[in-house]
């Protein structure tokens, strides 16, 4: 594996791959890498002839009150892993080398990345469009894989590809999971023990949507009220987000009916903020599906 830390070098690099017709794959990351990040690194390692991962960690996306500095980093470990998984290039890039000015160009979808978490962190999704767009314009893929545990996030970078016609693949990765179920993530590691250990309720929450939603509620309000006294059952969990919506659009949804529906999480521990979803099917729709 090579590591590079310049757009030239790796372009300089990549250029002989893309002319001898060679496929290639990018994991964008922001490191801290977990093994979670290593499906992406194995799927995209089956799937292309060349494995591009990169490690960032975007100011971009960083709102004023979110502690940039804090957020984990540990290159040389990180390093070690994507040697082990059979990625070609690293690009580690310093802020610098990404933004050597400051920007003058956002990529913004004002919908959808307004909505649910973008409500709570304006400014999060545009950082995340334009450094995904940088990054596109520098690797070139054919593919790009991204975790479904940041659906929304995954759902508006699948719009952006589309809106701007830009010619990539993005490939959804279903999310990796701990023993307890809860979903890998770097922030887990900022959870205490005792957060970690309340943190299983996050995934029993999303079986708790199941359950409701099979014994035949329809009213996403009451889907949505029933799994939120489920989280707030455990006296550490707060639930900032608890919404159902529609899994390709991200709106609100007026029924449950026969169509799956997404159900998405945000659950605070301390200082730590959670994410997961699950996309539920109806049982009518199950049972549709069957016949």
């Amino acid at each position: 594996m090579k590591t590079v830390s310049t757009i030239s070098e790796l372009r300089a690099a990549l250029a002989e791959h893309r002319r001898a017709g060679r496929s290639i794959g990018l994991v964008p990351t922001m490191g801290y890498l977990h093994v979670g990040h290593m499906e992406l690194m194995r799927l995209a390692r089956s799937e292309n002839d060349v494995v591009v991962a990169s490690i960032f960690v975007n100011p971009l996306q960083f709102g004023p009150s979110e502690d940039l500095a804090k957020y984990p980093r540990d290159l040389a470990r990180d390093e070690g892993m994507l040697e082990e998984s059979g990625v070609d290039f690293l690009f580690a890039p310093g802020v610098s080398d990404m933004y050597p000015r400051p920007m003058e160009t956002v990529v913004d979808l004002p919908k959808l990345g307004s909505e649910l978490e973008g409500a709570v962190r304006p400014g999060h999704f545009a950082g995340v469009a334009t450094v995904v767009t940088k990054l596109f314009n520098i690797v070139q893929p054919d593919r790009a894989y991204f975790g479904e545990k940041d659906f929304q996030q995954l759902q508006i970078i699948r719009r952006m590809v589309e809106d701007l016609a830009q010619p990539v693949a993005v490939v959804g990765v279903p999310t990796v999971r701990e023993a307890d179920g809860l979903a890998c993530s770097s922030r887990n590691v900022y959870l205490t023990a005792e957060e970690r250990r309340a943190a299983a309720i996050v995934p029993k929450a999303l079986e708790e949507a199941e359950r409701l939603i099979a014994s035949g509620l329809t009213d996403p309000a009451a889907v949505e009220k029933g799994v939120t006294e489920f989280l707030s059952s455990e006296p550490l969990a707060r639930p900032e987000v608890v919404a159902l919506r529609d899994p390709e659009t991200l709106e609100p949804i007026g029924t449950i009916a026969d169509k799956p529906v997404l159900l998405l999480l945000f659950v605070r521990f301390g200082t730590t903020k959670l994410l997961d979803n699950r996309v539920i099917a109806p049982k009518t729709a199950r049972l549709a599906k069957v016949a």
